[in-house]
């Protein structure tokens, strides 16, 4: 977005407009001849169309959304889950200022850099929609407030931009800019405490490597892995599991590993409950650590079985109709004809070599789950469990 489209977004008469509008196709707007600037209006209420779930108060606000910025900022529901506290916070990544906005729920001061001029004066106009008059926006890149700044913070938060100069997506953090890997030492020496939000494909074990005693999160979104939080606080460091709306499961780092999965089944018929843990727990690897002593499990990307509904667990719990074998007679029997939803898990057959084989249709008038329990492979009906 360049400065003028911002300067007529910022009009009375546009944000008239886009208000009025806010409910019709944009495509209708753009070819309306009775409103003025019709086509940065249409862009517009697009986005704010789009962005109602994943960014409701700046739809509220009819706040300016500029397209990359949008893309790539977090929803205000994954922003409002950091676990930060305090009085004064630096975001060496302002973008649109989600994450900023987040944290000036939680910190009396705040300052956030945003290196582009234009993005840095959208975000400083959405704040002040929004209320916000706690935050500062410096017009800087993180490495240059980290090089003149004297001020001290109880947090630093950071997310890099993970696009490459191609639009390519970026894992290392070494690749993304900034460069908090370099910049660790004097990210130290200007706060306290740090806050890394990095990619939902960073391999967890990569932070301790990286940052030495540190704490992990896996944060997930209606079972879809949103980003990994990486917490250097000086504080024990655990690695975590956690799901907006549903809870968190944490346990000592050093503990991780030390939970096993189940030898064998028992008789199958005795399982009454399957569960299917949550994304943030299979990227954690914690599965077999978040169901010890509450269902059996056999593999980090498998599914949880057990007698007794599982309290307070990280996933969709589903009560069992039966159990069959996935080559036997009685399941194409069970199955023939049938609309069914499909969940996989740990399963080498796609969804459409199922349908195939079984001549059944992808819907959702029954559900079943196929997967494989030490090497069998087994295909179980579901009921939903309603508690």
């Amino acid at each position: 977005m360049t400065l003028a489209e911002f300067e007529i977004l910022c009009s009375e008469e546009v944000r008239r407009a886009v208000d009025e509008n806010i409910a019709r196709d944009p495509v209708s707007i753009a070819l309306d001849k009775r409103i003025e600037h019709a086509s940065l209006v249409a862009t517009q209420v697009k986005r704010l169309q789009r962005a109602k779930s994943k960014l409701p108060s700046y739809y509220a606000v009819r706040a300016i959304l500029p397209p990359r910025a949008y893309e790539q900022s977090s929803s205000e529901l994954c922003a409002a889950e950091n676990n930060l506290s305090g009085t004064s916070a630096l975001d060496l990544t302002c973008g649109l200022g989600v994450d900023t906005l987040a944290l000036s729920r939680k910190f009396s001061r705040v300052v956030s850099c945003e290196r582009d001029e234009v993005l840095a004066s959208i975000t400083r106009y959405n704040l002040r929609l929004l209320g916000v008059e706690h935050v500062t926006i410096e017009n800087c890149s993180a490495e240059e407030y980290l090089e003149k700044t004297t001020d001290h913070f109880d947090w630093i938060f950071v997310d890099p931009d993970r696009r490459g100069e191609k639009g390519e997506k970026l894992v290392l953090l070494e690749e993304c800019s900034p460069d908090v890997v370099a910049l660790f030492p004097r990210i130290m020496e200007v706060a306290d405490r740090l806050c890394i939000k990095s990619s939902p494909l960073f391999d967890t074990a990569e932070a301790e490597r990286k940052f030495g005693n540190c704490s992990v999160e896996v944060l997930s979104l209606a079972g879809e892995c949103k980003q990994v939080n990486i917490y250097v606080d000086g504080g024990a460091p655990t690695l975590s599991a956690a799901a907006v709306g549903m809870g968190c499961f944490e346990v000592d780092r050093s503990k991780a590993d030390s939970y096993s999965f189940a030898d064998a089944p028992v008789e199958l018929s005795e399982y009454q409950y399957l569960t299917i843990p949550d994304v943030a727990l299979v990227h954690s690897r914690l599965v077999a650590a978040a169901f010890a002593g509450k269902a059996d499990v056999w593999s980090n990307n498998g599914v949880a079985l057990s007698r007794e509904y599982p309290e307070n667990v990280l996933g969709r719990i589903f009560k069992i109709d039966e159990i069959f074998d996935f080559g036997s007679k009685e399941l194409k029997r069970a199955l023939k004809g049938k609309k069914i939803e499909i969940f996989r898990r740990d399963f080498p057959n796609s969804n459409s070599e199922i349908c195939r084989k079984f001549s059944v249709k992808e819907g959702a008038a029954e559900r079943w789950c196929f997967t494989r329990i030490c090497g069998k492979l087994l295909a179980i009906k579901l009921v939903p469990h309603q508690r």
